[in-house]
């Protein structure tokens, strides 16, 4: 069986860093390792960018330098900040369903003694990824009452059970 990791997730975090501002490849997978995406894998960091490119959602440039070669300058287009708009949207919901799991979870493993019901949580103000804490951005890290967030960035809200529909469901219902 497959493991759970974030597919794609290169391109989102791409499009973010790009809205921030300009930048060559390189200095774009230095800029990622920070974000503990792809780490290592320059090929798929330009092979992802090429892809975006093809979709209309970054556009690259040759910038000369006096110190050096020429380099491909990468920049986020209309089309691309459209994306990213619509991506950090499903991200939320996916962190809604993520929060949802990890609490029903925790909620078994305590009731057999298992130890990630004893484990600590994150602590506000703070976000795991990939075992790593780093400082949450705005409404991100939040302790939440279970079941409580409606419609929160496109998040269905749960049902008498305390279940979100699927992702899927929640972007075909319109939003």
């Amino acid at each position: 069986m497959g493991e759970c990791e974030p597919r794609n997730f290169l391109q989102p975090c791409l499009l973010l860093l790009l809205r921030e501002r300009s930048d060559h490849g390189y200095d774009l997978l230095a800029r990622l390792r920070e974000l503990h995406v792809a780490e290592g894998d320059a090929g798929a960091v330009y092979r992802a960018l090429r892809g975006l490119e093809r979709h209309g959602l970054v556009r690259s440039s040759w910038q000369t330098s006096a110190a050096g070669p020429a380099r491909r300058t990468y920049s986020l287009t209309q089309a691309g900040l459209d994306d990213l708009d619509r991506q950090a949207v499903l991200l939320e919901a996916t962190h809604e369903t993520l929060h949802v799991f990890r609490g029903r979870y925790r909620g078994l493993a305590g009731a057999r003694g298992h130890p990630m019901a004893a484990a600590s949580p994150v602590p506000n103000g703070v976000v795991a990824v990939n075992g790593h804490h780093h400082p949450a951005s705005p409404g991100e890290g939040q302790d939440h009452v279970e079941g409580s967030t409606a419609h929160r960035n496109g998040a269905a809200e749960p049902d008498e059970r305390g279940l979100r529909p699927p992702l899927g469901a929640v972007h075909r219902a319109g939003r």
